[in-house]
């Protein structure tokens, strides 16, 4: 973990070796650590002039590790330092010029795991102008963070309708976020196959913004229920194929006073 925030071999065992002690020398860490003593003095000095550790010039030198809360501060904000530096510098970049000022509304384009697949979906629910349709499938998929962007959309008169695959998930979201209109949406396929019972992939989100942006995510569940890495799909356009086809599988689980054409005519 350390490694993947920035930290090398040698000196991510040191600052491990460190952490475990109150103190140490240059040997004892090597000892601890199985960092080869050579090295260790070397870790210590990127160690040190990143603020996570200390050195006591005494004879032998001491080195200890700042406290793991400012060792996680520490971190923490060189990270987003680093996030925002490199977000400034690709807003710098030049676009390339676009062969048509139209939009491309009949591409469908994909995105993998969690992180990615919650972001997008923050992105077009702040991007809804008229209404938010959100069937889900899974538990899992309700965060304290959607919870507030669908609460925000609602607020600034956005119609949010909420689909879950069972009571239980619809009383716990209506428990939530009270003024939505949330109901059971009815779409048995979220979980399983019809056709297949090997087939456990299960359709943890779909999502309709303003009848024209779809987002649909799947995960295959491990032996213990959890969800794997998970996967979208999305694509825009009033007549793009998926979103098509997406809004209509959604519509067969709305009741007719949900349904967000039927409504209207």
């Amino acid at each position: 973990m350390l490694q993947k925030l920035g930290l090398k071999e040698y000196e991510a065992k040191s600052l491990v070796a460190l952490s475990r002690l109150p103190k140490a020398t240059a040997k004892e860490i090597s000892e601890t650590s199985e960092v080869p003593r050579t090295r260790v003095y070397d870790a210590i000095r990127v160690l040190e002039s990143k603020g996570l550790v200390e050195i006591q010039h005494s004879n032998p030198q001491q080195f200890r590790a700042v406290s793991i809360a400012e060792a996680g501060e520490t971190l923490r904000q060189k990270y987003e330092s680093r996030t925002e530096t490199l977000v400034e510098a690709l807003e710098d970049i030049e676009p390339a010029q676009s062969t048509t000022d139209e939009e491309v509304t009949h591409e469908v384009w994909s995105l993998t795991g969690g992180t990615a697949i919650r972001n997008r979906t923050a992105q077009l629910i702040d991007a809804a102008g008229e209404e938010i349709i959100l069937i889900i499938g899974r538990g899992e998929v309700i965060t304290d963070d959607l919870v507030e962007n669908l609460q925000t959309a609602q607020e600034t008169g956005i119609r949010v309708l909420i689909g879950t695959s069972d009571e239980t998930l619809r009383e716990r979201i209506q428990d939530e976020i009270p003024n939505a209109r949330v109901f059971v949406s009815g779409l048995e396929w979220l979980n399983s196959s019809p056709v297949q019972e090997s087939d456990d992939t299960v359709i943890s989100r779909l999502l309709l913004i303003d009848q024209n942006t779809i987002l649909v995510s799947s995960a295959q569940e491990t032996s213990t229920g959890a969800i794997d890495t998970e996967k979208a799909v999305f694509g825009r356009g009033f007549d793009n194929g998926i979103v098509v086809i997406a809004r209509r599988l959604m519509a067969t689980g709305l009741a007719p006073i949900d349904d967000p054409e039927a409504s209207e005519y």
